[in-house]
């Protein structure tokens, strides 16, 4: 997980990773909760696939059930509670929840072909998110020392502000994936059974649109979803609901 300043991206082309050129997207929803070992085999053989130019770019959308995992920061002492499975993952960041009513996207492009440039790429992943939440007129921010997209919640204290969304990364040949998870309407409480990305500090917490008086469907964040997906990195194409 990678986050900067909430003003350091305007230095970056923002949408310099729409390919001019190539197959759209395929855009993927699986309806049924899909088992983390699997999402990441899955992912794994078509990262691999798409480095080879044997397959397209793909967006996978899903929901897990409820676990843990541990990135390539992650600290055992952040873990306090093992109610839910926790699984160690080779994407950036420390400990994070995944489960029902949190839509997870993965996403796997080619950025040798679009722009190498990892900064550039998270930095987008964050734009992504913030356009997505501003389709319900939620304004998502970025800050330098705590990673996520966070809102402010003046309804907690002057200065208390949630999490909202959630980014790690990993790179394979050039090919991109894990990705982002955007809280809709997940059990908020499940969040306390670790140190959501390692911010201990009381004054954030965990938030969702749900819980911010927005009660949307995952169907509609999904709507808008690709479409910011699309301004920024270019044109999809739908996918019948299945397993990636």
């Amino acid at each position: 997980m990678v986050n900067k300043p909430e003003n350091h991206r305007q230095d970056l082309d923002l949408t310099s990773f729409s390919a001019s050129a190539g197959a759209p997207v395929e855009w993927r929803i699986s309806d049924a909760p899909v088992a983390y070992p699997d999402a990441v085999a899955a992912m794994e053989a078509r990262v691999a696939a798409i480095a080879a130019g044997e397959a397209p770019e793909l967006v996978w959308l899903l929901e897990h059930p409820p676990l843990y995992t541990s990135g390539t920061s992650g600290k055992p002492s952040d873990l306090l509670d093992s109610r839910f499975p926790t699984f160690a993952t080779g994407r950036g960041g420390q400990l994070t929840y995944h489960g029902p009513g949190q839509r997870v996207a993965y996403i796997m492009l080619d950025l040798k072909r679009r722009r190498p440039d990892v900064r550039a790429y998270v930095a987008s992943l964050e734009e992504l998110i913030l356009r997505t939440l501003a389709a319900f007129n939620i304004r998502g921010e970025r800050r330098e020392d705590r990673v996520g997209v966070w809102v402010r919640r003046p309804d907690k204290g002057a200065d208390h502000e949630d999490k909202i969304a959630a980014i790690g990364v990993r790179l394979k040949r050039w090919v991109s994936f894990h990705g982002i998870a955007i809280n809709v309407e997940p059990e908020l409480s499940h969040f306390a059974g670790i140190v959501p990305c390692g911010v201990a500090d009381p004054r954030y917490g965990v938030t969702s649109l749900v819980d911010l008086g927005h009660p949307v469907t995952m169907a509609e964040v999904d709507i808008a979803l690709r479409q910011a997906f699309e301004e920024l990195f270019g044109p999809t194409k739908a996918l019948l609901p299945e397993a990636a």
